[in-house]
């Protein structure tokens, strides 16, 4: 008869009862066995293992992974709960001689060790903390830190090699365990022999996992640099080969009150030409931020934040920005640059940049900024770009802007080479006509002088008066200009007084604002002078403007100009000291026609003091003899 469910149910129960108590006490027994061991072990581990062979260990441990000689001034502090640690201060790493240089000093040093190790004799170390560590670098003309001297990272560094996928090569021996390492407000000072300066980095709060020299490393880091707070993340598959110069895909993430930004992709410490990824980067307070770098920008006073993605990459031994795209200030652009070097080894920028809107005077500043510093150093460092880099850059927007002056779709280059700089508008809408500009600073390095050269064609000369606000009687009309100045002087030097060049202007019909040519005949022939306000209650209708003018040593000399109304002409010539804004022209008044000669007869005058409100003097009046008493 087949047992029923709840009989085998009993059987199964008391069959687990006989065994199972036994399981139960003998795990508890060799578990309980264990705890015994380890607390006596830890309770005991203080009698057992000397302080000595500890600090020792240490000792010899930063030795040999720095190729210089460590000393201990401290005693040290045993610990071991919840982990074995030591703790040693003043610590300082040096080379092996009397008077040798000081690579580092730390004033608390602590670091987990192996118990089981440690009781064999030998003292293994991870998980190290520095507080307050002083390192000093320095950085050869190749590009390279100079990190150790012949120690364990040194040799590494020297003899990684890579694969043909580009892994990385290196003995079992050289493939050092390192761990993981928290600083505590450390300083570094790094000595660039390439540049000669010295960076300084201080307040150095940083946590960095590099399990062993050839596994990946990820590293956070607070600081200051130059009084300015930082946040800097590095990750690395390879950082060893990093060290070592060369290529390795990385990403930094850098951030602070005055930039942020973030580089993935190829990066090389001793070459930025090696450089190839994608880069993001913005600075919000432009002025700021070259205050804390130091360096001068011509025009920086325009450049409020400045804002660019790119996918950077090297061609011919030059760095392209490719699918670039950056704001300055309210402007957006896109295009193509490069950043290499000429023959002669001099930085030279590149490319191609389509703005939607742009701001003229930052790249017209660079032509009046001093080129002069008071030393040479300030010269190197901190000289006028137009010195220290070449430039050939092609620009067009759709609106651009320098000063009061409005330009659509404008075309426009800039090309600094050869101690010339060169700033052309090829074409340009302008006030509803057309504009060309080309300005040049010359020869010397930039200090034989410089010249301009403006044309402009049937532009809105109405719009542009009303637009700057200008005050006095003038057309409003449109018209053409050509200008064209010079100086001999230093451009960055130069005053009005040391320009000359010429001017033509002309205009179609029009009308000259703030001029009342009926009354203007009837004051001259009543008084001995007037001022122009005088004759400001209309307006007075031309056909056409046409002039020439001449400048030289600080004032523009009108050649015979005519303005020729639908019945009279006004013709002026003379000169204008345009430093002290004052007048002195003559002019007359006639009839357009000479057949209404006798209705309209011919008006002599003479214009002085200062614009908007000169002066009147009719010369008929002036030349009449005095009245005998």
């Amino acid at each position: 008869m087949t047992m029923s469910r709840n009989k085998r149910w009993q059987v199964a129960m008391r069959s687990m009862g006989r065994w199972l108590p036994r399981v139960a006490r003998t795990s508890g027994a060799i578990l309980l066995s264990i705890v015994i061991v380890f607390a006596v072990f830890r309770a005991t581990a203080p009698f057992l293992i000397s302080s000595g062979l500890v600090r020792s260990g240490i000792e010899d441990a930063l030795s040999k992974w720095s190729g210089y000689k460590a000393e201990i001034e401290g005693t040290p502090t045993l610990e071991f709960w919840p982990t074995p640690r030591i703790t040693l201060n003043q610590v300082t790493i040096r080379e092996p001689t009397k008077s040798g240089k000081t690579l580092g000093h730390v004033d608390s040093l602590s670091a987990d060790f192996s118990l089981l190790a440690a009781l064999g004799g030998h003292a293994r170390f991870h998980e190290f903390h520095f507080v307050r560590p002083v390192l000093y670098l320095r950085r050869d003309d190749s590009g390279l830190i100079d990190w150790t001297n012949e120690g364990l990272l040194s040799k590494a560094i020297n003899r990684v090699e890579t694969n043909s996928s580009n892994g990385l090569v290196m003995s079992r021996e050289q493939d050092a365990r390192i761990g993981a390492l928290t600083i505590e407000d450390g300083k570094l000072e790094l000595t660039d022999d390439k540049t000669g300066r010295l960076f300084r980095l201080d307040g150095i709060n940083a946590d960095i996992v590099w399990p062993r020299l050839s596994r990946p490393m990820s590293a956070v880091l607070l600081g200051r640099l130059n009084g300015q707070d930082i946040k800097v993340d590095f990750d690395s598959t390879q950082p060893l080969l990093l060290f070592a110069g060369k290529n390795v895909d990385a990403r930094t993430t850098f951030s602070s009150p005055l930039m942020s930004g973030t580089f993935s992709g190829i990066t090389n410490i001793s070459n930025f030409a090696a450089l190839a990824g994608n880069l993001d980067l913005t600075i919000p307070d432009m002025p700021s931020f070259l205050t804390w770098s130091g360096e001068r920008l011509p025009g920086s006073s325009t450049i409020k934040n400045v804002s660019l993605s790119a996918n950077i990459a090297t061609v011919n031994n030059s760095l392209r920005f490719n699918d670039l795209t950056f704001k300055v200030n309210d402007a957006a652009a896109s295009g193509v640059m490069d950043y290499g070097y000429t023959s002669t080894g001099k930085p030279k920028v590149s490319g191609t940049l389509a703005f939607d809107q742009m701001n003229l005077n930052p790249f017209l500043a660079a032509f009046s900024m001093r080129l002069a510093a008071d030393t040479a150093i300030d010269t190197i460092i901190n000289g006028n770009p137009l010195q220290r880099l070449d430039i050939d850059l092609r620009l067009s927007s759709k609106k651009a802007a320098l000063g009061p002056f409005l330009f659509d779709d404008i075309g426009a280059s800039l090309l600094v080479a050869g101690g010339t700089a060169k700033f052309d508008i090829g074409d340009s809408g302008f006030e509803g006509g057309g504009l060309t500009a080309h300005l040049e600073v010359t020869e010397r390095d930039f200090d034989g002088g410089g010249k301009l050269q403006i044309s402009v064609r049937n532009a809105d000369f109405a719009g542009l008066v009303s637009r700057m606000r200008l005050a006095g009687p003038l057309p409003l009309a449109s018209g053409s200009l050509d200008l064209s100045l010079s100086t001999s002087k230093p451009i960055w030097a130069a005053s009005l007084g040391d320009v000359s060049g010429k001017l033509h202007f002309s205009t179609k019909a029009g009308t000259f604002r703030q001029f009342n040519i009926s009354a203007f005949r009837v004051l001259a022939a009543q008084k001995t002078f007037f001022r122009m306000s005088d004759v400001a209650d209309t307006t007075f209708d031309f056909d056409s403007i046409n002039f020439d003018a001449t400048f030289a040593n600080g004032s523009a000399e009108v050649h015979d100009a005519k303005i020729i109304g639908r019945n009279e002409t006004v013709t002026l010539s003379g000169l204008v000291p345009y430093r002290s804004n004052a007048l002195a022209l003559s002019g007359s008044l006639e009839a357009a026609d000479p057949a209404n000669a006798g209705d309209l007869p011919l008006l002599p005058f003479f214009i002085g003091g200062t614009w908007p409100d000169p002066v009147i003097s009719p010369v008929s009046t002036l030349l009449q003899k005095p009245t005998q008493p």
